[in-house]
């Protein structure tokens, strides 16, 4: 098997380092547009987008217009879209997401806002849609039209089928569209099955674009987009047709680009001195011509691609592959916390000191042991001091049915035991009344999160005795406050998040610290726990903090996506038994089983893609010739 040329880049893409770097020059370049049209004395047109992609670029704006005084006097906005029916006041209404994330904080004028009306009639929606496409001709047609993409290549509400011509109109929403949107209206049931959404033509026109895009889970759609054919499959490649667009990524959307993937083939210039890009060069070429590492010859080389790799190595196929089948070889170990009174010069992690204090933080309650559950427990086996960061009470991802029986059990639990049994009935009875009657999407009562919060809680003590650890000393229950708001959509990442972090880094000072570098959470608590966890950790370096210099940070992922064989850093193999154990410590979340309230776009348990993922990377290890385990856990360490 030979490589392909890789397709050029079609669209024009910016790639930045994280999502928030990305965020702040786009909000910067938009209010820079604001302003020199205010100068001009002529309204600025924004096109605006709703979803996870923008907010941050609209948190900016708020900055920019409290902070630097940018005003939206002059700015007329048309946003692409909203659910139909949808009452403006409802929790998934757009009309409310602009309003919490931009319109309430910013001076823009109340008649200069459209959105899509989710309550038109339905008989009176076309005449709706064919008035909404009058009005932004009227207003001198979009000037700056921010775009997010969905998993599908729609942009707007546009499924698949949307043609280039498409105007403002009621859409059918494609089913993985609603699954994706599942988890803003607790569950696909209760997702509407149609939108009002600007079309295709509409977008077009705009006379600036810029489309953005954060995470490994939209890699792969960025690539057809950037890279494929034009086609209605996925609309989002029409964007090839327009003069002035842009796709705005960070380095996980960035991914699959072959300007990423496969710079050698792209024609871009590689560094063959650097040893991570030859690793991610003979990785994928093993992988292409499907041969162990050490059977790599210089014909493989030179007919991939390689060449220039090869020549940089002296025309020697045999020695290059032999120094990259070694570096691999180093990451494996059976010590995640270093081997005592060993050489440690070619393994990942430090011998000393040993035991290590060692900190694990978990977004949700149950992340710990799907993700790195294995790990966990070989670290406790070994004898180091593991202590577990829940960094959220991942209340709202429990099914109210539980709320009710663990209600239910507390007030039989006191009659039983002939407690003071009428609060707690009194309390059931309150919870049952409340979800009895409950609508669609309605945050819970203080006592419903409290009381899910504490199912949770119950959950990550048990899978932690289970593993040998005693939860009243080694779990700490951060509960961040930017998570409990009681709804999908949360608050930004805040100073309280970040003193909260810092306090525990600075009452354990830990050996080692693991926190999820897992950003395709769909939901993107992940994110903002990196975040926070990542500001706490530069803080504490730029204020000198000793215990700081003997401490190393690792990123693990595995409950939606996991690292590239070339990224690895630290491989930690399973064996069968591990794998099992592994298992039923994630077992011990029972709330999670079955059937979890928010699978994301993998409907699989999350056990069942985590032994899926560890049995992958073991497969990759294998088929590059080293040693085959049952499973495999990966890290990559953060070099702060």
């Amino acid at each position: 098997m030979s490589a392909a040329r890789p397709t050029a880049p079609r669209v024009p893409v910016r790639i930045f380092p994280d999502s928030e770097q990305a965020s702040v020059q786009v909000a910067r370049e938009l209010a820079a547009f604001i302003r020199q049209r205010a100068q001009e004395g002529r309204p600025a047109v924004l096109g605006l987008a709703t979803g996870s992609s923008p907010t941050r670029v609209y948190e900016e704006l708020v900055r920019l217009h409290r902070e630097e005084g940018l005003s939206f006097q002059n700015v007329v906005s048309f946003n692409l879209d909203e659910y139909f029916p949808m009452a403006p006041d409802s929790l998934q209404s757009y009309v409310r997401f602009m309003r919490e994330y931009l319109f309430d904080h910013i001076d823009i004028k109340p008649e200069n806002v459209h959105i899509p009306d989710g309550t038109v009639p339905a008989d009176q929606v076309a005449e709706f849609c064919r008035r909404y496409e009058e009005q932004i001709r009227e207003a001198g047609g979009i000037d700056w039209q921010l775009l997010g993409i969905g998993r599908t290549g729609h942009i707007g509400f546009n499924e698949p089928g949307s043609g280039a011509a498409s105007r403002t109109r009621l859409i059918t929403l494609d089913h993985i569209t609603r699954t994706d949107a599942a988890s803003d209206f607790y569950g696909e049931e209760n997702v509407p099955r149609r939108a009002i959404t600007m079309g295709v033509g509409t977008i077009l026109e705009a006379r600036h674009i810029v489309l953005l895009a954060w995470g490994e889970g939209k890699a792969a759609v960025i690539k057809r987009m950037v890279e494929g054919e034009p086609t209605d499959t996925v609309p989002a490649t029409y964007l090839q047709h327009h003069p002035a667009v842009q796709a705005v990524l960070d380095e996980a959307a960035a991914a699959e680009l072959s300007s990423r993937k496969t710079p050698w083939l792209a024609g871009q210039p590689c560094n063959w001195h650097e040893a991570a890009q030859v690793r991610k060069a003979v990785t994928w070429l093993a992988r292409l011509v499907e041969k162990p590492i050490l059977k790599l010859t210089d014909e493989d080389y030179n007919e991939n691609g390689l060449s220039d790799l090869l020549a940089a190595a002296e025309g020697q196929a045999y020695s290059l592959n032999i120094r990259v089948f070694n570096e691999l070889q180093h990451t494996i170990t059976g010590w995640p916390g270093g081997k005592p009174n060993a050489d440690d010069t070619h393994r990942p992690e430090r011998a000393a000191p040993f035991p290590k204090r060692v900190l694990i933080f978990s977004p949700h309650p149950d992340d710990d042991v799907i993700s790195m559950g294995g790990t966990l427990l070989r670290l406790v086996d070994q004898g180091h001091e593991v202590h577990v960061a829940y960094q959220t009470s991942g209340n709202i991802a429990v099914f109210d049915d539980e709320a009710i029986r663990f209600a239910d059990f507390v007030a039989d639990y006191d009659e039983a035991f002939r407690f003071d049994d009428q609060p707690a009935e009194t309390l059931y009875q309150r919870v049952a009344d409340f979800l009895k009657n409950k609508q669609p999407g309605q945050v819970d009562s203080d006592e419903v999160q409290q009381i899910k919060g504490l199912i949770r809680r119950g959950e990550a003590k048990s899978a932690l005795r289970y593993a040998g650890l005693d939860p009243e000393t080694r779990a700490h229950f951060q509960d961040l406050p930017f998570y409990e708001t009681g709804r999908v959509r949360k608050k930004p990442l805040g100073e309280e998040d970040i003193q909260l972090t810092i306090n525990l880094l600075n009452r354990l000072q830990p050996h080692q610290i693991y926190a999820a570098g897992d950003l395709s959470d769909p939901h993107g608590t992940h994110r903002v726990c990196l975040a926070a966890i990542f500001e706490a950790v530069r803080r504490l370096k730029a204020a000198g903090t000793p215990w700081l210099q003997d401490c190393w940070v690792w990123l693990y992922r595995g409950a939606w996506q996991e690292w590239d064989v070339a990224q690895i850093e630290m491989a930690v193999p399973l064996s069968p038994q591990e794998l099992t154990r592994k298992r039923r410590a994630i077992f011990k979340h029972q709330s999670q089983k079955d059937r979890p309230l928010f699978p994301g776009a993998d409907q699989r348990e999350f056990w069942q893609r985590a032994e899926e993922r560890n049995r992958t990377t073991a497969r990759l290890y294998d088929q590059l010739g080293l040693p085959e385990y049952e499973g495999i856990e990966a890290f990559v360490r953060w070099h702060f």
